[in-house]
């Protein structure tokens, strides 16, 4: 057992890429992965679950290239217990400094009756053979017992010594389904130590989804079980409701060490940042309360709430917000601001840009400055959320007007860049946003359907941003855009085209054209 000091340590293994990708709408590019993963390794995880190679060329692609410029971080890639999974996964890591086969294997009897369609003994021999063969690729083999919390501990026991005795080096038993509770969690966890004779040669981890919000409790449970890797996300993205949340187990570590005497290498200042940016790349916004990394996580409006901070912060939070990366003051932003300041506001927000993202964020802001009396960290984040979205390869909003009102049908009159020409078109519809996306559809046709449209200001007052989200759905993929901006028809229609930039991007590799601008 690794351990640091006086303490056990607890690796943290990342699966953001793999297991938060599998959100529907959630898919990321290379470049994108490739940022979060460097974030992931300069904020000391110890494992990245980088993709799923054998799923597609790109995902092949992104362990492979995230492998090569891993620096400290054991990077993993997933595969099923099937030869043609593990050997393209072997190819994938074998770039890394260390690189990890992570395979897996359903044990529940709902599981090998409805899924599989096998005898537990076909199993067991599937186990040995898979797990074997990935040890004959690398020497760090993850193994997990998909389903692992509705198996009954008698075959659990028998799969996990299987594995090991295979070649095995982590063994991972994920509530899957996010059915267990903690007692029961951290209790398997000591049973399969207990009864399993070669239970010392592995390390055991621990995989929760949060469908019934106990996710990071049952991974607390199950290191206190015995378990000493927890496999998690950043900001709990994945499946359904998702998995257990790094950045609540890092500080749940960090904060209660009276109770969780661990060791962990995760620096906290990173959190923000990290949730930040995976929030941006993947268009799943956090919501406010989100426990370490929520906009109003050290936020007081109470008048007790406030006077009590005011003499001493301990009297309400548990936590420093320097610590997970959020400063306790921020900068009032204004149309008189310079280009240093705004930097520096973006980065007390956790957002570093590249020269020309800041160049065109920076724009956006003197202009909202110019029509908002006041701007707030929110207007700030809105809009540089709204610049990821759009910015990189694909159509773009230049000009909208909008003709609207109770004397006729209301008519959008639309400019975008296509690839660096410009294309304008008008279109009436039922209603201006209506109109303002069939200009859309005659400048770009596509086959994608609007499952999506909301719209809510960004902060009080009748000249507050709106933020707009789209959904768009084509050929059984989803993607979602965001678009910021005081006039909410430009708001939606810039959302709108970075949904459709988006499914764009995702449809080349098996539909080329299929939603190329005409």
């Amino acid at each position: 057992m690794t351990t640091t000091g006086s303490k056990d340590q607890v690796l943290i293994f990342d699966t953001t890429l793999r297991d938060g990708e599998q959100s529907p709408g959630a898919s990321m590019t290379l470049e994108e992965k490739l940022q979060v993963a460097e974030l992931l390794d300069d904020m000391g995880v110890d494992i990245i679950e980088a993709g799923f190679p054998i799923a597609s060329n790109g995902d092949f692609e992104s362990v492979r290239e995230i492998a090569k410029r891993s620096k400290r971080s054991v990077i993993a890639g997933l595969a099923r217990a099937i030869h043609a999974d593990i050997d393209r996964c072997g190819e994938a890591v074998r770039f890394a400094e260390r690189g990890r086969i992570h395979t897996f294997v359903s044990t529940s009897p709902i599981h090998l009756k409805y899924q599989m369609n096998k005898t537990e003994d076909e199993v067991l021999a599937i186990i040995s053979d898979t797990v074997a063969r990935a040890r004959n690729l690398i020497d760090d083999v993850e193994w997990s017992a998909m389903d692992a919390t509705r198996t009954p501990i008698e075959y659990l026991c028998r799969t996990v010594e299987a594995a090991i005795k295979a070649g095995a080096t982590t063994i991972n038993l994920p509530d899957t389904v996010g059915y267990s509770t903690p007692d029961e969690y951290r209790d398997m966890f000591a049973q399969i130590r207990n009864r399993v004779p070669n239970a010392d040669k592995a390390i055991f981890s621990v995989h929760c989804h949060n469908d019934l919000g106990l996710a990071v409790a049952n991974s607390l449970a199950g290191v206190a079980g015995g378990a000493r890797q927890i496999e998690c996300t950043i900001n709990g993205l994945g499946e359904r409701a998702g998995n257990a949340a790094l950045e609540e187990i890092v500080m749940a570590i960090r904060t209660r060490s009276d109770i969780y005497p661990y060791g962990c290498n995760v620096e906290p200042k990173f959190l923000t940042r990290a949730s930040k940016l995976v929030s941006a790349v993947s268009n799943f916004p956090v919501q406010y309360n989100k426990a370490i990394v929520g906009k109003n996580a050290f936020a007081h409006e109470s008048g007790i709430h406030q006077d009590g901070m005011l003499k001493n912060a301990e009297t309400y939070e548990i936590m420093r917000p320097e610590d997970v990366g959020v400063k306790a003051t921020s900068l009032v932003m204004g149309k008189h601001s310079g280009r240093h300041a705004f930097k520096d506001k973006l980065k007390e927000l956790g957002y570093e840009l590249g020269d020309n993202a800041l160049q065109e964020a920076f724009r956006r802001f003197k202009d909202l400055a110019d029509r908002k009396k006041n701007v707030y960290d929110e207007d700030i984040e809105a809009l540089v959320e709204d610049e990821i979205s759009t910015s990189g390869e694909g159509a773009k909003v230049i000009a909208l007007t909008v003709i609207a009102g109770t004397g006729g049908p209301q008519k959008a009159i639309l400019t975008m860049d296509i690839n660096g020409r410009h294309e304008t078109r008008e279109a009436t519809g039922d209603g201006p946003v209506d109109a303002t996306f069939k200009a859309i559809r005659a400048i770009c046709p596509h086959n994608a359907t609007l499952s999506l449209y909301q719209v809510h200001a960004v902060t009080e007052g009748t000249d507050a941003q709106a933020e707009v989200s789209v959904r768009l759905e084509a050929n059984g993929r989803i993607a979602t855009g965001k678009g910021a901006d005081t006039d909410t028809l430009v708001a939606s229609a810039r959302a709108y085209v970075a949904a459709m930039n988006r499914l764009n991007l995702r449809q080349q590799s098996s539909n080329p054209g299929a939603l190329k601008a005409s």
